[in-house]
């Protein structure tokens, strides 16, 4: 009996001391943080003290000095050419804007050509295109053709592929469109601010030989997200104090989103592209779609898959196919339901209606 009682005794002596307050806590036993324990704390916008500005500027609103009104209301229309020689040639100016995304509700927006998204580049396999961007923002910039095949000098990578554009300076981009599929334009230079803040587009390339069935409706779906406190516009992050609280299809939040009319029978293409910083499960109301492409390629007929939810990732690209089969009112929304909101209201977000008429 002595011999599980002394034991027993220790192990409980040991338990009550590790229990006891320290005598170095401070009052009420609270510990005093270190340095690093400290950076584990909520941020909050604009008020997040670091020691590296970097990383503080990446938590400062976006501002510009020269914000101008939008060019237009609607983003991700497709971008004119000249041609020059066989090349295809086109211009791009980044510039900062007041971008209603909602009625009565503007961000500050850094934009290609002054809309969210930018327009749409739209080529076909093969062709040899010439891109001019002239840099109108106060910071440095870069274009990374997302999922595009190009040589290493256009890939748009700054201080390893190219020197960042400055703040007034031009500078061309050149390449042969290869491979057909949905693709995407964004900035590449602090991602974090400039994509958030609206540069983004689409860049789709057609295949050098005609679909055997082309659909009769073709939309372009560029999700993202959107942080406005006070006015202000900040980058949103997924991290405490700096997640959305408002969430874009083509720069718009539902009821500003596009309404697609179809009609009865159509066969309807779909490309979703996530461009923001969270995933995105869509779900379409009323009909179930085939997945036809992921990333720019397509999927074998064979390897179609049947759903009527997919979730979209940051970059990814999914093409869907349905025909619509039943006329009325249908909704596209995103399932994780708080992306259905603009700051927290209902209904609001990621939500779209497909109007399907005879």
């Amino acid at each position: 009996m002595r011999r599980i009682l002394v034991p027993a005794l220790i192990n409980l002596a040991l338990i009550l001391s590790a229990c006891a307050p320290s005598t170095d806590a401070n009052p009420g036993n609270e510990m005093p943080m270190s340095g690093n324990d400290q950076s584990m704390m909520t941020a909050t916008p604009g008020s997040m003290t670091m020691d590296n500005p970097e990383a503080a500027h990446m938590m400062e609103p976006i501002t510009a000095p020269n914000v101008q009104p939008a060019t237009g209301t609607e983003g991700g229309q497709p971008l004119e050419f000249r041609e020059e020689n066989g090349v295809k040639v086109f211009e791009l100016t980044t510039k900062a804007v007041q971008w209603e995304i909602l009625d009565g509700v503007t961000v500050t927006a850094y934009t290609y050509n002054g809309t969210v998204p930018g327009p749409m580049i739209r080529v076909t396999e093969g062709d040899q295109v010439r891109i001019i961007v002239k840099n109108e923002l106060p910071d440095p910039t870069t274009i990374h053709w997302h999922g595009v095949e190009v040589p290493n000098a256009m890939d748009g990578v700054p201080d390893m592929t190219q020197a960042p554009i400055q703040p007034g300076e031009t500078f061309t981009y050149e390449f042969t469109a290869k491979p057909a599929g949905t693709f995407m334009y964004h900035s590449h230079f602090e991602g974090d601010v400039q994509v958030s803040a609206g540069l983004y587009a689409p860049f789709i390339i057609d295949p050098k030989e005609p679909e055997a069935n082309p659909p009769a409706v073709d939309k372009v779906l560029m999700i993202s997200e959107s942080l406005l406190i006070n006015g202000q516009t900040y980058a949103p992050m997924p991290m405490s104090g700096m997640e959305p609280n408002y969430f874009t299809i083509n720069g718009k939040a539902f009821p500003a989103t596009e309404t697609i009319t179809v009609k009865k029978g159509d066969l309807v293409r779909l490309r979703f592209i996530g461009i923001g910083q969270f995933i995105h499960p869509m779900h379409l109301h009323g009909v179930p779609f085939k997945i036809v492409a992921t990333d720019g390629h397509p999927v074998p007929e064979a390897a179609q898959l049947t759903k009527d939810t997919v979730s979209v990732a940051p970059g990814e690209r999914y093409d869907i196919e349905f025909v619509a089969t039943e006329t009325g009112q249908w909704m596209l929304h995103c399932h994780i339901l708080h992306h259905t909101t603009n700051d927290n209201v209902e209904p609001g977000g990621l939500m779209l209606v497909i109007n399907v008429v005879e």
